[in-house]
């Protein structure tokens, strides 16, 4: 039997520049975007609290 874990990998598109990054959705740390610096990722002891626009989901 294939164990699957729940956590997966987000394209998110920042609110403020519209820049698109991947990042964790069960981050432990706060997740900047590359390019101005806004936060995209909060975490939340767990699953962890997205800022910016999901664009797609990786599995």
């Amino acid at each position: 039997m294939e164990k699957r874990t729940k956590s997966k990998f987000l394209r998110v598109k920042c609110n403020d520049c519209e820049h698109e990054q991947i990042v964790f959705d069960h981050a432990a740390t706060r997740v900047k975007c590359d390019v101005c610096g806004s936060t995209l990722v909060e975490p939340a002891g767990g699953r962890a609290e997205i800022r910016g626009k999901i664009i797609e989901v990786f599995t």
